[in-house]
């Protein structure tokens, strides 16, 4: 039970930091764009985060926490190894202001904790077991699928927008859109809530099956873990990642308050699409595109490539180091407590 306790502990913090460098991905555009200051943005977007508790289920969570990890081969000690991993990532990568995945974070650490007791228990050719690779079709698709959609979606938005607004002078735009990028930053952090917070739920549920206080994913998630889930990610969000915030919201391109409209609405909707089918789809990825759909819309070189490029390949390393670290962390741990 006190194993227990830990695990849930560090599911939280993960869950924080989640918020935290996820932060970027619900204010950027709206400080980029001065509609609000960073203190009213970061207390705007954590609001609508948590609100999200009220209006969404928990498909999300039931994907991460049993369809893509065999949970027989999962232990409370897998999680922690998994947790430990995915948690120090997400808070490298904050404090070098480098927007990166924690839904990919979080798997990838879960993930290869599971393979490598797996490995431990039935060597290196059952290290497939350890996964069920059906459920991994739709996140692995959607990590293409994700930026690409909030790209797509964001240059159509700009396109319809400039063309509504043809005879209109861009101050008048800008009154406009200011009010209206209220309405879609809100919108944009009820997505993010819906869907990042569950990853969490997810591993929280696997923990509590590990360790036989739950029969399995189909008994549902307990309450108190979907409050204690949204309510982390909120005080994340609160809490602001802010180097993030200045990679996302001036250096992959400036924005101006239609911009920001535009790229928060086509991200909103790739993630709501995404917490339809129960998929964990990466937030950030998601913004980054939209962001870089808004930048390309005027020309191409608006778009500060080469960041976006550190900030692709960041992504790419995600899943492997996360993966790796957290094998290391789990052989660790069997050292400690043989058996684990």
């Amino acid at each position: 039970m006190i194993l227990l306790v830990v695990i849930v502990a560090a599911a939280l913090l993960f869950d924080f930091f989640n918020g935290f460098n996820d932060a970027a991905n619900s204010i950027a555009t709206i400080i980029a764009t001065q509609v609000l200051t960073p203190l009213q943005a970061v207390a705007w977007a954590a609001f609508f985060n948590f609100a999200a508790f009220f209006l969404f289920g928990t498909s999300v969570a039931k994907t991460v926490g049993g369809d893509m990890v065999n949970l027989d081969f999962v232990t409370p000690y897998t999680i922690l190894a998994g947790l430990i991993s995915s948690t120090f990532w997400l808070w490298f990568t904050s404090a070098m202001g480098l927007p990166i995945s924690a839904s990919h974070s979080l798997i990838g650490g879960y993930a290869g904790a599971a393979i490598s007791r797996v490995i431990h228990v039935e060597g290196f050719s059952s290290a497939l077991k350890a996964l069920h690779l059906s459920g991994w079709s739709l996140p692995v698709l959607f990590i293409v699928l994700s930026p690409l959609l909030g790209w797509v979606l964001s240059y159509i938005l700009m396109t319809g927008i400039y063309w509504a607004f043809q005879k209109s002078s861009p101050k008048r735009m800008d009154v406009w859109f200011r009010r209206l990028q209220l309405v879609s930053s809100a919108i944009f952090s009820l997505s993010h809530g819906s869907n990042d917070a569950q990853k969490t739920m997810g591993v929280i549920a696997g923990a509590l099956v590990a360790a036989g206080v739950q029969n399995s994913m189909d008994d549902g998630i307990p309450l108190w873990v979907v409050f204690s889930a949204y309510t982390a990610i909120s005080l994340g969000t609160l809490s602001g990642g802010w180097k993030v915030i200045q990679t996302m919201g001036h250096r992959i391109t400036k924005l101006k308050p239609r911009g920001g409209f535009a790229a928060e609405t086509a991200a909103a909707g790739s993630v709501f699409l995404a917490t339809g089918l129960g998929v964990p789809v990466s937030t950030t990825h998601t913004i980054a595109g939209a962001i870089a759909g808004v930048g390309s819309f005027h020309r191409p070189k608006a778009v500060r490539w080469r960041l976006a490029n550190d900030i692709v390949g960041a992504w790419i390393l995600t899943y492997p180091l996360t993966a790796v670290a957290a094998a290391l962390v789990f052989a660790i741990i069997r050292l400690i407590v043989p058996g684990a």
